[in-house]
């Protein structure tokens, strides 16, 4: 009886840890024009955020934080995976106006 009870949570737990991370999501952000759009996005931890260069010349996606500090070439996708709840304010390092924000949930 216990261990058909342990089987079954077990079996419940892995179910949610599967469901939680069937919910992650890629959020897109485009580079055009010296800018990335959106600006500020929301998203949770897990999920994947994509920026996309479609300007003229090579950007950075760089974290305040030191977090993560990605170069992206003109006409190329790079990604990074959310790890922990916060905002993350992040720039480009060749151009320092282009600014944007994430606010990362549970």
């Amino acid at each position: 009886m216990h261990r058909r009870l342990a089987v079954r949570t077990f079996g419940a737990l892995l179910l949610a840890l599967a469901a939680g991370q069937a919910r992650a999501e890629v959020i897109r952000i485009k580079i055009e024009n010296l800018r990335f759009m959106p600006a500020d996005v929301t998203a949770r931890v897990g999920d994947t955020i994509e920026w996309v260069n479609a300007d003229f010349v090579a950007h950075t996606a760089t974290a305040r934080d030191g977090a993560w500090d990605i170069m992206i070439p003109i006409n190329t996708t790079r990604s990074v995976v959310l790890a922990a709840p916060g905002m993350v304010a992040y720039y480009c390092k060749f151009h320092p106006n282009m600014t944007g924000r994430i606010a990362v949930g549970k």
